[in-house]
């Protein structure tokens, strides 16, 4: 039988354009591909549901159910952290989608059928990244579709993307995860998003579309990471402030922390928190990796929390899949 492997890179979520009710389009994400780290799966066609991860068996499930299809027997063989602001759901979802499609010899169609996995209910950079890698914004969801309350599970659309970028191979992202407690997801999640939504003040959302059109996008396009930096720095503020009532601050703790100190450094620009947390990112490129990483590292140890530090390229692409054939 044919085993199809499919790879998927992280993601950095830097932020939303919009929060608040009083803008014709709601959320709006903006994001970066990572090609590090990876969740990896393998799927074979089988006549039931065999996988030994329970959350890689609830998305199978799923799959099997969309694509119709008898079932599958998939392996997880790498794993994103969970809950820690590098997209893990998402991923992971359409990983396992993709690959149960691709044993059967059938067309994924991940962005028609990620909101039937309940992905992208409100940000798009998952499935961009997961579609194209790279520099991604999407142009949110309309705001009288989408209040407070979110549709059902499958009763939206993805948000089309509406800017993607390649960035120089010469970037590097440099990512620090603390050993925190993990960011919110699920019912936890939804709670604190209707808070943020109901209180979110519409003129940071005209103050973000500023920055993200006349600063990010050019320095994107023409591939400027110090212009660049400052840009998702800022947009990443200008987002802390309508999170600050519900997770502590313009970024929650320990990442503020991290951010201070990472701020500091010259050879780190673009400094943030991706989604929820505790994950902290910066920008810098090929030539400062060493430095930037003993900064990151000692960041950690003046915050007093263990934790890793990775480094990597910003993704030229996005999924890959491999097939080979039966052996033996």
């Amino acid at each position: 039988m044919p085993a199809v492997t499919v790879s998927a890179g992280a993601r950095l979520h830097i932020g939303f354009q919009n929060l608040s009710l009083a803008r014709e389009r709601l959320y709006g994400g903006i994001g970066v591909g990572l090609e590090q780290p990876r969740v990896m799966v393998t799927a074979t066609p089988a006549e039931t549901v065999d996988v030994d991860d329970a959350l890689a068996h609830e998305y199978a499930t799923r799959a099997v159910e969309i694509l119709d299809v008898p079932g599958v027997a998939l392996t997880l063989e790498k794993r994103l952290p969970r809950h820690v602001g590098l997209g893990s759901g998402t991923q992971l979802a359409l990983a396992v989608l993709a690959g149960v499609a691709r044993a059967y010899g059938l067309e994924a169609a991940v962005r028609e059928h990620a909101p039937a996995l309940g992905r992208a209910g409100r940000s798009g950079v998952g499935v961009a990244s997961f579609e194209t890698g790279g520099f991604v914004v999407d142009a949110g969801h309309p705001t009288g579709r989408f209040t407070t309350e979110r549709p059902a599970d499958g009763d939206w659309t993805v948000p089309p993307l509406v800017a993607n970028h390649r960035l120089p191979r010469d970037w590097r992202f440099l990512v620090v995860v603390p050993e925190a407690d993990p960011g919110r997801s699920g019912a936890d999640e939804d709670a604190s998003m209707r808070t943020v939504v109901d209180r979110a003040d519409p003129a940071i959302a005209d103050e973000v579309a500023g920055l993200l059109t006349r600063r990010l996008l050019p320095a994107a396009a023409e591939g400027r990471l110090e212009a660049f930096g400052e840009a998702i720095s800022a947009i990443g503020q200008k987002n802390g402030v309508w999170y600050a009532d519900v997770q502590g601050g313009v970024f929650r703790p320990p990442a503020g922390a991290l951010v201070d100190s990472l701020s500091s450094n010259p050879v780190i620009t673009g400094v943030g928190q991706s989604s929820w947390g505790p994950a902290v990112y910066g920008v810098t490129d090929a030539s400062h990796t060493e430095e930037a990483t003993a900064a990151a590292e000692a960041a950690l140890q003046e915050t007093g929390f263990d934790g890793h530090v990775l480094v990597s390229r910003p993704a030229d692409s996005g999924a890959t899949r491999t097939t080979r054939g039966e052996t033996g």
